[in-house]
């Protein structure tokens, strides 16, 4: 349990952001700062505070910062066919350098209709996502074995955007589980939850029970696609 500054989302944070989903104003947005500031945008700062010290304290190779961990209640509309300029939700990454766009990751999101938490690697490179393949053929075993103290807790495999066929290159891969992990576009898992996490300590410990049971899935995927980023790095301009 966290003996630090967090504890929990305040009761108007889903309020507002159903709210919000209703008025996507700068004016009714600007009105009410106050309270995305108080019951949403502090508390999951505080909540990153102390994510980032309990992960030192057990080290546990992740970490997040309130600046660059923290995606923004302002959309990005330039190229968006929905204008609609503010996010109805609020959320956040745990990686290894606490970069949004590092691989390997930890997120949480928190919506009035669709909380969730989710690990893994997500919008990989396409050379990433071939490394990390044929890790899954190499290493079977080892990769299902990673899964498996996600799945004891209640994560799913996200496969709702899976290729329909196996993609070039694996096509003698005849297993019907390995094929389907194979034609996965991102190699994440997912859980729901409800509303009553968001208040006391109840999020912070679940996150930290998903970084301890993430690490074989992360350690097994940065063992596979960490030579593929540094060769990238080296390869001259």
């Amino acid at each position: 349990m966290s003996d630090r500054g967090y504890k929990g989302f305040g009761d108007k944070a889903l309020p507002f952001l159903t709210a919000l989903g209703f008025h996507q104003n700068r004016e009714w947005f600007s009105e009410n700062r106050d309270i995305f500031e108080e019951h949403l945008n502090e508390p999951r700062g505080l909540l990153i505070d102390d994510l980032a010290a309990r992960l030192a304290e057990e080290q546990i190779p992740l970490t997040c910062n309130r600046k660059n961990s923290t995606f923004r209640i302002n959309r990005d509309v330039r190229f968006a066919k929905e204008k609609h300029p503010y996010n109805t939700h609020v959320s956040a990454v745990i990686t290894r350098t606490g970069a949004k766009k590092d691989q390997g990751l930890i997120y949480f999101h928190v919506s009035p209709r669709h909380s969730f938490l989710a690990t893994g690697f997500y919008g990989m490179e396409s050379d990433e996502l071939r490394a990390f393949r044929q890790a899954i053929v190499a290493r079977q075993p080892g990769f299902e074995a990673a899964l498996a103290p996600l799945l004891a807790l209640g994560y799913t495999v996200d496969a709702e955007n899976s290729l329909k066929r196996t993609p070039r290159g694996f096509e003698t891969v005849n297993d019907p589980d390995t094929v389907a992990r194979l034609r996965l576009r991102h190699i994440t898992l997912s859980r729901r939850f409800g509303a009553d996490r968001l208040s006391g300590t109840r999020l912070f410990d679940d996150i930290v029970e998903l970084a301890r049971a993430s690490q074989p899935l992360l350690e097994f995927g940065w063992r596979a696609i960490d030579p593929v980023r540094a060769a990238r790095i080296e390869q001259p301009a």
